[in-house]
């Protein structure tokens, strides 16, 4: 779009024309092949897209992942083709899990794009012809009616009572007034009433508009261009790239270290490159990637259960990092349904007369079907005998609907008596009764006075101030009104020297248990957030409805208004977003991003779209647009927070899981690698050969393989968790300096007490090793003393599997096969009684760790608690 049409529906009609080189005529067929080639065809053109070889090959990028194959090629080069294999296969998993999800990116583009295909009728060469929507281009004149899509961002020229559906792209569900005229540059989207969007559809009426903008340039465009960008990374998977970038950089300082030590003592180089490249296998949490996958996996399955469909299996960590669910009013926090409050008389008290007088007039209506009459329909009455005579249908012009009504009428006014009160004059044969109802000041516009139950006459600016009084609280009002008459047919001259009854008052009531679930969730450290396109009396209305502790409004004008900074500043206190339009919505999702807070969004339409592309976890609703549901992370069956609630707990309790591996991993493998490092300096041999450091990470992986079937404790997912790299730097430095002690012990013992042989040296340490590495997993898989935190039962028989199968390893053709030797049973007896010492110790130390991480720890605050454990 040119910067002298950016801001369209400010401009007048005739520096329009100029500026876009269109007459009234329209368009010759040689300028529209012109306007075709310099601004394409008027479609959401898709990006070339990226082979699917290429997709695949870039999910490779992750350190972690680099690391991985390193380990598998060392494993390969020694001969371990099982452990390469196994290694590999991890891999491939979790990259083709990732591939997947890249993939819908381009799904999203191609539902947006399935919207639009239709043709329209233009004026070209002074003579109005069909073509395709694709075809038309800046500068054509459209000629639009009833059902036709909108091809572009347009202008009206002229329009007869034309009312546009602007649902997909501005969420409203009512059609919009559209009138010619030119409004200010500074007008939001969604009260431009002289302008047509591209994707919205012409409900009724009649138009001629200029089209100012195409394809890409227009509002849907935008929406689709945003969708194309790569997602912005979630907490999570910035969490695993920052820990994939300490694990990159602790283990190329300590292989180059020991590498380059080693070929200074003049050992030999293959054997010093091949010990270094296997304590960076050692030191690699081989298994995250697929312990990350079950564990994610797992928790889908849960979901699955509770209706809930993920599709981007790492939203379920971000879920339970989420601090904040910015969500919309209608449908999650209230019923989405319309329902009569009461009817009122112009003073403000119950009135029968008002409520049977709205039951005719909705109970006869035949044009526009819409949810307000729905629920005055629900009132129940009985129309008695009346006759409809006659209807002057609602149109978005007079906003109002009038019916002609006949015959003995039974309407109790609020004093009890059971007719309408009339004149001594009007009570006869054939007299009937127009009946109005609609917005409210288009009501009382027909109004030349009011009565109340008693038939005093007041004043209509009285009853303003009454009704401005429900407004204030946050009410929906509408106007009714009637007036006797002897006509046998109305039309809307009609619709003058009425006398307003009262109205009725409406509202969307709050859905059953949704201040518990808000409660519960505010006691999981979740804060909701609202955002709505409600006025802020309608918003804060519902917020104090539905049990928010604090209610603090923000409007989209002074959202408007506000710099990047400053809205960051005011984003964290701000609960309820009214009067936001539906292109504000990614802005404040991604403030809550730059202030550091991770945000789940919930919405179902083509303009929520942006917004879920951006949070960290995105959600939608099986009733939603494919588009939205295409954008989401998770889609819900049933639009209920309850839901979400579960969802949050289920997320806090893989990602405990998976911090617990990550945790055992670092600090137990650390510790080993770096007590092999220190000894490889002053041992005339290595420690440990290559294939051994590669059996000693299998055995120990084994029971960390079943921490995804873990029991979590109760204070990990009361709060959000988040990665803390400088937290798994101090657990993993406390944890395998304790490790490394304990090795050292080994060491000395071995040497010095017990005259180890080189074959004995290496036996006896890996199964100390991989015995107390098993056994501390039961350690500081909890912060609770060992015996106060059951573990499950998969992993305490991995665990005992493992810790029989490795003494017994040294003596079966398996354990020859890796150069082990048979221990004598007093090396046996000093092992055991270290690794007791080992576990004793850790637990000492636990205990000691998280005390001093509870007295440093700021207070959590209300959206998230950034913690490692």
């Amino acid at each position: 779009m040119s910067e002298d049409t950016e801001t369209f529906w400010s401009k007048p009609l005739g520096e329009l024309f100029g500026q876009l080189s269109v007459t009234d005529d329209g368009l010759d067929s040689r300028e529209v092949g012109n306007r075709l080639s310099t601004y394409e065809y008027n479609r959401l053109r898709e990006r070339q897209r990226t082979s699917n070889l290429w997709l695949f090959v870039a999910q490779f990028r992750s350190p972690i992942v680099l690391i991985l194959l390193l380990a598998a090629g060392v494993a390969a080069l020694v001969g371990d083709r099982a452990d390469a294999i196994i290694i590999v296969s991890i891999v491939f998993i979790s990259s083709l899990l990732g591939f997947w999800q890249e993939r819908g990116a381009a799904n999203a583009v191609a539902s947006l794009l399935e919207t639009i295909q239709r043709t329209i009728t233009v004026r070209r060469d002074g003579s109005t012809v069909p073509v395709p929507v694709e075809a038309v281009v800046p500068g054509d004149i459209v000629e639009l009616s009833a059902g036709d899509t909108i091809p572009g961002d347009c202008r009206l020229l002229e329009s007869s009572e034309l009312n546009v559906d602007e649902a997909a792209l501005t969420g409203e569900s009512y059609p919009v007034e559209k009138n010619p005229g030119t409004l200010p540059a500074e007008t939001p989207l969604a009260n431009r009433s002289n302008a047509l969007f591209m994707g919205t559809h012409v409900v009724s009426g009649e138009a001629t508009a200029l089209v100012v903008q195409t394809g890409r340039k227009t509002e849907f465009g935008s929406i689709s261009e945003r969708l194309r960008r790569r997602p912005t990374a979630t907490e999570f998977e910035r969490g695993i790239h920052r820990f994939g970038k300490l694990l990159s950089e602790v283990t190329l300082l300590l292989v180059l270290g020991i590498f380059a030590i080693n070929v200074y003592f003049a050992r030999p180089v293959l054997n010093s490159f091949l010990f270094a490249l296997a304590l960076a296998v050692g030191l690699t949490p081989q298994l995250l990637p697929a312990i990350i996958s079950v564990n994610l996996a797992s928790g889908a399955k849960e979901m699955a259960r509770e209706r809930v469909i993920v599709k981007r299996l790492s939203s379920i960590e971000d879920f339970g990092s989420m601090g904040v669910l910015c969500t919309d009013k209608t449908g999650t926090l209230t019923e989405g349904e319309v329902r009569v409050e009461s009817a009122r008389d112009v003073a403000g008290g119950h009135s029968n007369r008002v409520r049977r007088l709205a039951y005719l007039n909705a109970v006869y209506e035949t044009g526009f079907d819409n949810p307000i009459d729905d629920a005055i329909r629900q009132l129940d009455e009985d129309p008695g005998d009346t006759e409809k005579l006659d209807e002057i249908p609602y149109d978005f012009t007079r906003k109002r609907l009038s019916i002609l009504v006949s015959g003995e009428r039974t309407e109790p006014n609020g004093s009890g008596s059971n007719t309408i009160s009339r004149t001594p004059q009007q009570r006869g044969i054939g007299i009937r009764t127009i009946v109005t109802k609609g917005a409210l000041e288009n009501v009382l516009e027909a109004c030349t006075t009011a009565l109340d139950t008693d038939n005093t006459i007041v004043p209509l600016e009285q009853v303003r101030e009454t009704i401005e009084a429900y407004s204030a609280d946050g009410y929906r009002v509408l106007g009714v009104a009637y007036r006797e008459t002897s006509q046998t047919g109305i039309d809307k001259e009609d619709e003058t020297e009425m006398v307003f009854a009262g109205f009725l008052v409406l509202e969307d009531p709050p859905k059953p248990g949704v201040s518990e679930t808000l409660n519960r969730l505010n006691d999981l450290g979740v804060s909701v957030r609202m955002i709505t396109g409600d006025n802020r009396q309608v918003a804060a209305h519902v917020a104090g409805q539905v049990g928010f502790d604090t209610i603090e409004v923000l409007t989209g004008e002074e959202v408007r208004q506000l710099t990047d900074e400053a809205f960051v500043a005011r984003i964290e206190r701000t609960t309820v977003f009214a009067e936001i339009e539906p292109n504000q919505k990614e802005r404040i999702i991604r403030a809550f991003g730059q202030a550091d807070i991770v945000v789940g969004y919930l919405g179902d339409g083509i303009n929520d779209a942006p917004a879920l592309h951006a949070a960290d976890a995105g959600l939608s609703v099986d009733s939603g647009v494919d588009v939205a549901k295409e954008a989401a992370d998770i889609v819900l069956l049933e639009k209920d927070l309850r839901v979400l609630q579960r969802g949050v707990q289920s997320g806090r309790k893989t990602f405990a899981n998976t911090l617990k591996y990550v945790f055992m991993a670092t600090s137990a493998n650390f510790g080993n690698m770096f007590s092999m490092a220190v000894a490889s300096l002053f041992l005339p041999f290595l420690p440990l050969l290559p294939t051994q450091i590669l059996l000693t990470n299998l055995l120990t992986d084994v029971p960390e393989l079943t921490i995804s079937t873990d029991q979590v404790d109760d204070e990990l997912v009361e709060r959000p968790r988040r990665w803390d790299i400088g937290f798994i730097k101090r657990f993993m430095a406390t944890f395998g300096l304790v490790s490394s002690v304990f090795d050292f012990i080994t060491f000395g013992v071995l040497l010095f007490v017990l005259n180890a042989s080189v074959a004995e040296f290496r036996t006896g340490w890996v199964v100390m090793s991989v015995i107390s590495a098993s056994l501390v997993v039961l350690v500081i898989r909890t912060r609770r003393p060992l015996f106060r935190s059951s573990p499950s039962r998969y992993l305490v028989g991995a665990t005992v599997a493992v810790i029989i199968v490795t003494p017994i390893l040294p003596y079966t053709p398996i354990g020859a096969a890796f150069q082990f030797t048979p221990l004598p049973p007093i090396f046996l007896l000093f092992v055991g009684g270290i690794v007791f010492a080992y576990v004793t110790t850790a637990e000492l130390v636990k205990h000691a760790f998280y005390r001093r991480v509870d007295e440093v720890a700021p207070a959590p605050s209300a959206e998230s608690e950034t913690v490692g454990e």
